[in-house]
């Protein structure tokens, strides 16, 4: 009989204990923000000397009597070798940036915000936690293990006009109503409709009321203006309409009738104004407050564990110390580009041309910082003939240009034939709600159907490298104008040192005889032939010694099935590679996108540019830690994928504390010339 109780009251125990976990909800990321970040406070922390990084916080973070408000920014309350969580999200009427913290010690932490936002700050005391607010639009929200930052903003959803500027700029061809307007009004079949609204004087007073602030900006030269408007308003309160046109009245008679206006009170003006402003933002907060309040709810109310979409990880590598998802289609369609893409109504084209995700590994190692990106459209069809573009023919001929003396190259080995089907998919429409949907696809039938693709690829197959060979230096003569006390400007002709660059442009093809022909019409015609001369099989660019050039000569010619522009005769021969460049030229074939650059070498070429005391010392500052990039692309898990590398200098402990040490330098260069200015 106790056995079977004891084994009653285990069941219930267990039940209780299974409803409990499940009542403890995961924090969700939302699935709709545009930007996730998930910081590994683990890796980072043991790659901060905090005793270098302090010195730097803390000069950034003076107070007015120019001291530190903040000793040692290792200790915050905020557990540094745990994960951060950020992300983005926002619609049309609230944007909001979120960030998740693991605390060590919850007062610590509050003491820190306190000091850090230099002003007074009012808690609020929840069941499950407490938060204020650092200004109108940032909020924190804590309780003893975890905390959330969140800024948010709110702007208020106004009716908008959509306008035809393809047909006609001054034609409104649809409104959008406001939510508490009902659209069986709108009369949908006519898209030149506009719905005539009642004359409402106290929107027109509003209106008024909006003017005289724009109006204001220029008080002196529209007094008349202001008054007129005072009147006006004057007149709408009391008749609640404007009076009556007199037909037969002239101008003359309308001035000589008018009755002398009110004095316009500025001061009194700009208080209202003010208190209005006051107003609005008051009521802005409310709105802000009550969401940021309904996020800290859900989020005291789950367990510490967070859930992150699948699609938003895909590409994490947990190695990574940051790991970063954009999602650059919805950036685009709601974000700051969104009235901007409305008013061309191409149909899919712009959703197909942005409609992708994008991930980023960062990695801080011992003398490189690494950066992994993946690019994946979401239509799984337009992603395959991007994956397609970059499965290209190698050219290891193109890539012995590339010397060791290079100052930088960048090569592609891509299948250009795959460009057309490329281009052909991004005009594609899912569902017709394009305008000029069926227009479009028509042109676009219409092109498949004149063009030889075949025999256009065939002239660029899509094989092609650019080397910056040298920066080198040359006087040119410019004129200048100076001006005597009368300011009558007088010409003199002056002389300046400027960069000119050594390049080599070369690319494959597979008809020699498109791109002679294209080269003797250059020379033979009656216009072309005066800027364009031929010597044997190489055609260059006349120099004109009535100008002076930043670029001496410009040589073009086709040989063995390479096309050649540059700037210099040595460039068309192979270059003598080392081992450096033997392996630069090695992945230039093999990838179907690379590149590098020799920073020193490049700000050796850049040095005459900078010709004042300030601009030379952060010269020498860029000279001194500057490092050599590198990156490569190609497809890699249904993605485009390309791996990014900045070597840094050894002088410091890993590429993280390089990066640290020189914004303390810039710092530095930075205080010196303000006091050097006080």
């Amino acid at each position: 009989m106790k056995s079977i109780l004891l084994k009653k009251q285990l069941v219930f125990f267990l039940i209780f204990c299974c409803a409990f976990a499940f009542s403890q909800t995961k924090i969700q990321i939302p699935a709709s923000s545009v930007f996730y970040m998930e910081v590994n406070g683990k890796l980072l922390n043991s790659k901060t000397n905090w005793q270098k990084l302090n010195p730097i916080l803390q000069n950034l973070n003076k107070n007015d009597q120019e001291k530190p408000t903040w000793k040692d920014f290792s200790d915050t309350g905020i557990k540094n070798d745990a994960k951060q969580y950020h992300y983005i999200n926002f619609n049309d009427s609230i944007k909001s940036y979120t960030a998740h913290l693991i605390l060590e010690d919850a007062t610590k932490f509050v003491e820190f915000i306190k000091v850090s936002s230099k002003k007074e700050l009012e808690t609020t005391k929840k069941n499950k936690y407490s938060y204020t607010n650092l200004n109108d639009d940032t909020f924190v929200a804590w309780d003893g293990k975890r905390a959330v930052i969140t800024g948010m903003t709110y702007t208020k959803k106004l009716p908008k006009f959509d306008y035809d500027y393809a047909a006609d700029s001054t034609v409104v061809v649809s409104v959008e109503e406001p939510p508490m307007i009902d659209s069986a009004y709108a009369e949908a079949d006519s898209p030149y409709y506009e719905p005539e609204k009642p004359f409402n004087y106290k929107d027109e007073i509003k209106y008024l009321k909006d003017e005289i602030k724009y109006t204001k900006e220029d008080i002196k030269s529209h007094q008349d203006d202001i008054a007129r408007m005072q009147k006006d308003i004057k007149y709408l309160e009391k008749h609640h309409k404007y009076p009556e046109e007199k037909k037969a009245t002239t101008e003359l008679d309308e001035v000589a009738s008018a009755k002398p206006t009110e004095e316009y009170d500025e001061e009194a003006e700009d208080l209202a104004y003010q208190k209005e402003m006051d107003s609005i933002k008051a009521e802005d907060f409310k709105i802000v407050k009550a969401f940021a309040e309904l996020d800290f709810d859900r989020y005291f109310d789950s367990n510490m564990e967070v859930e992150v979409p699948k699609e938003m990880v895909k590409f994490q590598d947990a190695n990574s110390d940051v790991f970063v998802y954009s999602n650059y289609g919805e950036i685009v369609k709601n974000g700051a580009y969104k009235d901007l893409a409305k008013l061309y109504n191409f149909g899919d084209l712009i959703d197909n041309l942005y409609n992708s995700n994008s991930s980023y590994n960062l990695y801080f190692d011992k003398n490189k910082v690494k950066v992994i990106s993946n690019y994946q459209h979401k239509d799984s069809e337009i992603q395959k003939r991007f994956s397609a573009l970059y499965n290209g023919k190698k050219n290891k001929k193109l890539m012995s240009l590339i010397s060791d003396k290079s100052v930088g190259y960048y090569a592609i080995n891509v299948d250009g034939h795959k460009y057309f089907d490329l281009m052909y998919s991004l005009f594609e429409s899912k569902n017709d709600t394009g305008k000029y949907q069926k227009e479009l696809e028509l042109i676009m039938e219409t092109i498949k159907i004149v063009l030889d693709e075949e025999a256009i690829s065939k002239i660029a197959p899509g094989n092609g490298v650019f080397v910056l060979n040298a920066l080198n230096t040359k006087k040119v003569e410019y004129t200048d104008y100076e001006y005597d006390d009368n300011f009558n400007d007088k010409e003199i002709k002056k002389t300046k040192d400027v960069v000119v660059p050594d390049f080599t442009f070369a690319f494959a093809t597979e008809n020699e005889n498109y791109w002679k022909r294209v080269f003797e019409v250059l020379t033979t015609n009656k216009e072309l032939s005066q800027k364009f001369a031929k010597n044997g099989d190489i055609f260059y660019l006349k120099k004109d010694p009535k100008n002076s050039n930043y670029i001496d000569q410009v040589y073009f010619t086709v040989k063995e099935n390479i096309v050649y522009l540059t700037t210099s005769l040595e460039n068309l021969v192979p270059k003598k590679q080392s081992a450096v460049s033997q392996k630069w030229a090695k992945d230039a074939a093999k990838h179907p996108s690379s590149g590098t650059i020799n920073m020193q070498r490049l700000l050796q070429g850049l040095e005459k540019e900078f010709t004042t005391i300030s601009q030379k010392e952060g010269f020498n500052l860029f000279r001194k830690n500057i490092g050599d990039v590198y990156f490569k692309s190609e497809v890699k898990k249904e993605s485009i994928e390309t791996e990014f590398n900045y070597t840094t200098p050894n002088s410091s402990e890993n590429s993280l504390m390089y990066f640290l040490d020189f914004c303390n330098d810039l710092i530095k260069i930075s205080e010196k010339e303000t006091s050097t200015a006080l």
